[in-house]
């Protein structure tokens, strides 16, 4: 899987979490402080990630900073990407099931490495539901920003 992933700041779980999605066999696309010469505000490169996943360059993406809220912010305004902000790995697997959510939003001050694992973990192993009233909800959120679910 080809995987976005963009940080407004170099910190040690930005870089365990591309080190990691790389062990896992992942693909890596990187943005803000993560790739060198990049712009590294929050708003910036968090939308460029989201927008790796709207135009099909990238399957999923994770965006962070240093609270999470500003990426997963950004990351929302990008017609098509649904972004979850996720502190634990119930939220993330719920995420990803319920909300179909195709972008990770993670806080560089809370996730620490053991949990970061646990957070990709739920993540990766977790499918968008079949249930028809989730799927009508994804679908309808697909409404708001004018675009249709992926």
């Amino acid at each position: 899987m080809r995987i976005s992933v963009s940080s407004d700041m170099d910190e040690p779980v930005a870089r365990a979490l591309v080190a990691e999605l790389r062990e896992r066999g992942h693909e890596v696309l990187t943005h803000g402080a993560l790739r060198p010469g990049a712009d590294a505000r929050w708003a910036v490169c968090s939308e460029a990630a989201a927008r790796d996943v709207a135009a099909g360059r990238a399957d999923r993406a994770v965006v962070c900073c240093w609270t999470g809220t500003g990426a997963s912010i950004a990351a929302n305004k990008v017609p098509g990407v649904r972004a979850a902000l996720c502190t634990d790995a119930y939220t993330a697997r719920g995420a990803r099931r319920w909300n179909d959510a195709n972008v990770l939003a993670l806080s560089l001050r809370l996730t620490s490495g053991p949990l970061l694992g646990e957070i990709l973990d739920a993540w990766f192993d977790a499918e968008a539901s079949e249930d028809a009233d989730d799927r009508e909800n994804v679908s309808h959120v697909a409404h708001l920003d004018g675009g249709a679910a992926s």
